[in-house]
């Protein structure tokens, strides 16, 4: 009798799982997650992601169960509980997805080494996360891509590996103990609008995206009330949809709307690249400008009038109090909150990373820090210097003002365009905007001291 482990971290799926797969070979296989009590350090158990994350646990659970499975569930440090479980089913062999992170790359050399010691093998598997694996396009001069553009030519070229369908029947051994999968109803602080998690929800959600979503996607990405997005980054993020199946399906589509997606899908995979190549980006600047960023002691005021969205600034409020009440944001709102806290305000990025991180539901490592980065301008940005005006955005983005009156009431009474502008005495009542703040700074004084900065550093 054979018996074989697959551990699941970001790669909560039946389906195009080569990982699974794999160790579905066994006799028997043991479908393991470890809720991994060393991730709390990380900054990964945010509420709302923990609550994600127990509605993909439930939905795995269950289409093991309809395959004659289950999930097995432990907490723990991950290699002890791997070993442990290794040993009560004496199994030969675990299998793994790769993943990019310093953490993750511990663990995996961790785990080899307690494994090999007990005569049992770890099996990685690359592309499980990814639909490129990290390091298999390269420069010549380099281990990893700095610029997209030429990693993009380089992506496109690679032949990506088959889909693979689900399993059709999954044998765990009797006797495994498990504990009951965690539910987010026991969970507090979470956004109220928060997005149901689990790979049944986004294979729905992905079928509908392409049936009627990813036609328009080109030209209608950017456009904020709209909200034209696919919303399956919180999927992509917790694996319940595999990012090979999504170049596959999306190419299978075609057009303008689909090439725009499946670039979308190579921005992810460059950034998994750029960390797996230097994990120092989780934390430190890919390209330092030598910021003398205020402390976040002085700056204490600006940064928590900028997380409440009352920075005065509507499109900037706007787009914080979505993050809040649904735990999630438009691509182009990130863009401009980025801008305004680390150009404008000129506040470490790394304050505002670490708020993302406390409430997306789609918190990556690599993506969240090196958008944070490019837009901070030490990242991997070619034009480190770049700022957005808000004000402009907002006109070009939100050419109406719904996205602003959706999320600041406050100034649904305003017409036309005065719903852009930062509120200032123009003959109206105080009154007809509520306790709407004045800006709590000028562009041009923000543009100011950030070019001084830069110049001086």
């Amino acid at each position: 009798m054979t018996t074989a482990i697959v551990l699941f971290t970001s790669d909560l799926r039946l389906h195009d799982h080569p990982a699974l797969c794999a160790a579905a070979e066994a006799e028997y296989v043991v479908p393991l997650f470890v809720r991994d009590t060393g991730v709390d350090a990380t900054g990964f158990a945010a509420p709302n992601r923990l609550a994600f994350l127990a509605d993909c646990l439930h939905d795995l659970d269950a289409g093991l169960r309809r395959r004659g499975g289950r999930l097995v569930l432990r907490s723990g440090e991950v290699v002890d509980q791997v070993c442990k479980v290794a040993a009560e089913t004496d199994a030969d062999e675990v299998h793994l997805a790769a993943d990019v992170s310093a953490y993750a790359h511990l663990r995996e050399r961790r785990l080899r080494r307690a494994l090999e010691s007990e005569g049992r093998r770890l099996h990685v598997h690359d592309t499980v996360t990814t639909a490129v694996a990290p390091g298999a396009v390269t420069p010549a001069s380099s281990d990893h891509f700095a610029v997209f553009t030429p990693y993009f030519r380089q992506w496109s070229g690679q032949g990506l590996r088959d889909g693979l369908g689900a399993p059709h029947a999954v044998r765990v051994p009797d006797g495994v103990g498990s504990e009951e999968p965690p539910s987010r109803g026991a969970l507090t602080g979470l956004s109220p609008a928060l997005a149901t998690g689990g790979e049944t929800e986004g294979r729905r959600r992905l079928a509908a995206w392409l049936r009627s979503g990813i036609a328009s996607y080109e030209d209608r990405h950017d456009d904020l009330p709209g909200d034209a997005t696919s919303r399956l980054s919180p999927h992509l993020h917790f694996g319940t949809l595999s990012p090979v199946e999504l170049v596959h399906r999306a190419r299978a589509v075609g057009g303008p709307g689909a090439e725009a997606f499946v670039r979308q899908l190579a921005w992810r995979d460059f950034h998994r690249q750029v960390l797996a190549a230097r994990q120092h980006a989780a934390t430190a600047d890919y390209r330092t400008k030598r910021d003398r960023w205020r402390s976040e002691r002085s700056a204490r005021q600006d940064i928590e009038a900028w997380k409440e969205g009352r920075t005065g600034y509507p499109v900037v409020d706007a787009a914080m109090r979505q993050l809040r009440h649904e735990g999630w944001m438009h691509n182009r709102g990130r863009l401009l909150v980025a801008s305004f806290l680390t150009k404008t305000l000129y506040v470490d990025w790394r304050v505002g990373a670490r708020h993302f991180l406390e409430l997306l539901v789609d918190g990556d490592v690599a993506n969240n820090q090196l958008n944070w980065q490019w837009m901070a301008g030490t990242g991997t940005d070619s034009r480190p210097n770049r700022v957005l005006n808000p004000v402009i955005q907002a006109k070009r983005y939100d050419p109406d003002g719904v996205y602003v009156r959706r999320w600041v009431p406050e100034l649904a009474a305003l017409g036309g365009p005065a719903v852009y502008e930062p509120w200032k005495p123009r003959g109206l009542d105080r009154a007809t905007i509520g306790d709407y703040p004045d800006p709590i700074v000028d562009l041009s004084d923000g543009l100011a001291r950030f070019k001084q900065a830069r110049e001086r550093g």
